[in-house]
């Protein structure tokens, strides 16, 4: 119960919030592979039985061997390995985009476009390639016919990708147009929960897959009672590292300290209070696993999205349809919310080596008035902030993964405790089922970026602000307010400067100097909020 209850306290609220209730990202229980596990980059052939799985604690040369405990539960067996291009992937919340000009985004090393076809009234998906030159279509426009056009050299392409026109080409000469070369190749898409989805594989034989396989089904993002709002941010750390950090519960009072209120324990051995904590797994295959702690129900859907909520068994195969994504709300939700009901919602998206987004929400039914009157970008202050507690640790950490491989995860790493269990289910299913990497069809070499200085590591404009309508909307709006102040300032400088002093009394001259005063401190204050607010704000683990 611990993980859903104590989610108001951090995430609706605006900025820093204080409210009392308690949060813990939530966790399944899950167990290191066996001895013997083949971790190479294909799936190992397995009996197709159900095998156990176990706790393995390394021993040390100077402690006696730990035996593993019983097993905690099954792993269903089998030789399918998980295929990435055959997947529903979110893109971007509707709210944040524009349907005036083209987007540029990557998932799975795919650069895309979308875009709004007015004519066919919906999202459509692009490779972000023209055919002509190669040109990004994202740094394109949508003409006045509601076409894509490549601004390079004026290619337009309708809503099927098809060339509608090549402005060079002679008018009676023969129609190059419409050669299948000058085509832009389209991916499946679709807007489920406000989202716009991607299947990315552009073979003519997906064209149709929405209506053979949809993405996951999550009836509340759909019930008009729960308030959603919903916020992305592009990570400088690779897919499997924020799944499996979204994942532990256990390191919330340590790295998000002072940010985050979790619950005291009976007998605190440090500051920030960490205690034991107790889940319990269900399941584990090529779909994902659920798991339970106290009352909350928490799900991993492969490949992206992770749920968790209150609620009972019923509850929980309710909230969520793991199977094509075709189930309807009054089919999935049998019964009516109880009174005070929240859930978390983060999808974790692979963009690149070293690179991934977060797309999150964290839908109620209570409180839904606050959401209507405080604007959006007000709660991701605090979002961010919590993002980037641990920003700088995850970066770093994921360099050393990749040094040791992370098919070698469970040999470098001892996680002897129940709080990281789930965070070792998420490498059994990676390395069991997707062979511990992502298959980015040859389009990386398998080496991290370079490292960035850390206050452009953990800047926030370009990963988060240029992507979110709200937050763009207000930095704009400050940006402009620190200039007005400024310019009052100066205003009210020149006109007692100009004033001869017998023309205005002391009140008044003092008045006006007291006002481009405060005008002038006014707008350093504000510079420096919108610094720390859209751009840098680092934490100091050290001092807090």
């Amino acid at each position: 119960m611990d993980v859903v209850r104590a989610s108001p306290a951090i995430f609706p609220a605006p900025y820093i919030p204080t409210s009392k209730t308690q949060f813990h990202k939530p966790i399944f229980q899950s167990f290191p592979s066996k001895p013997g596990f083949n971790s190479s980059s294909n799936p190992p052939h397995r009996n197709p039985s159900k095998s156990r799985l176990f706790t393995a604690l390394p021993s040390s040369p100077a402690t006696k061997s730990v035996e593993p405990p019983q097993p905690e539960f099954e792993v269903d067996g089998g030789e399918e390995g998980f295929d990435w291009y055959s997947q529903w992937y979110p893109v971007m919340p509707v709210c944040d985009l524009d349907k005036t000009k083209p987007h540029a985004k990557r998932i799975l090393g795919l650069d895309l476009v979308v875009w709004w076809d007015r004519n066919e009234k919906e999202w459509k998906v692009f490779d972000d390639t023209c055919p002509h030159r190669l040109a990004p279509l994202s740094e394109g426009r949508i003409d006045q016919w509601g076409r894509l056009q490549c601004v390079y050299h004026g290619w337009c392409f309708g809503g099927n990708g098809d060339c509608k026109i090549i402005p060079q080409a002679p008018p009676d000469g023969p129609p190059v147009h419409t050669f299948k070369k000058a085509c832009v190749a389209v991916y499946p898409s679709t807007v489920q929960h406000d989202i716009v989805w991607v299947w990315p594989n552009a073979d003519p034989q997906y064209k149709d897959i929405i209506t053979k396989k949809k993405p996951p089904f999550i009836p509340v993002l759909d019930d008009p009672s729960y308030t959603k709002l919903m916020g992305n941010r592009d990570i400088p750390y690779g897919y499997d590292v924020l799944v499996e950090n979204l994942m532990d519960p256990a390191h919330v009072p340590y790295a998000h300290y002072g940010l985050m209120r979790t619950r005291t324990p009976t007998v605190k051995v440090d500051r920030e209070g960490g205690r034991p904590l107790e889940m319990r797994v269900k399941k584990l295959d090529i779909n994902g696993y659920a798991a339970k702690q106290d009352g909350s129900n928490m799900f991993f859907i492969a490949p992206c999205i992770f749920h968790a909520f209150a609620g009972t068994d019923a509850d929980a195969d309710s909230e969520v349809d793991q199977g094509n994504g075709s189930a309807t709300p009054s089919e999935s939700q049998k019964a009516p919310p109880p009174n005070r009901r929240l859930s978390l919602i983060f999808m974790c998206v692979p963009v690149s080596p070293g690179n991934s987004r977060l797309i999150w929400t964290f839908p109620r039914n209570f409180g839904v008035w606050i959401d209507r009157i405080v604007p959006r970008w007000m709660f991701h202050i605090g979002q961010n902030l919590i993002l980037d507690s641990d920003l700088y640790l995850l970066h770093v950490e994921e360099r050393k993964i990749m040094e040791i491989g992370s098919t070698n995860w469970q040999k470098a790493c001892f996680v002897p405790t129940k709080s990281d269990a789930l965070v070792v289910g998420f490498r059994r299913w990676f390395n069991k089922y997707a062979g511990g990497e992502i298959d980015w069809k040859g389009k990386f070499s398998g080496a991290l970026p370079p490292s960035p200085p850390r206050e452009q590591l953990m800047d926030r404009y370009w990963t988060h602000v240029v992507n979110c309508k709200s937050c763009r909307t207000a930095y704009k709006g400050l940006n402009a307010l620190e200039v007005l102040l400024q310019i009052v300032s100066v205003i009210s400088i020149g006109i007692v400067a100009a004033m001869k002093q017998n023309m205005m009394s002391m009140v008044a001259r003092t008045a006006i100097v007291s006002t481009a005063i405060v005008c002038f401190a006014a707008s350093r204050w504000l510079a420096h909020f919108i610094y720390k607010t859209f751009h840098y704000h680092d934490y100091n683990h050290a001092v807090v």
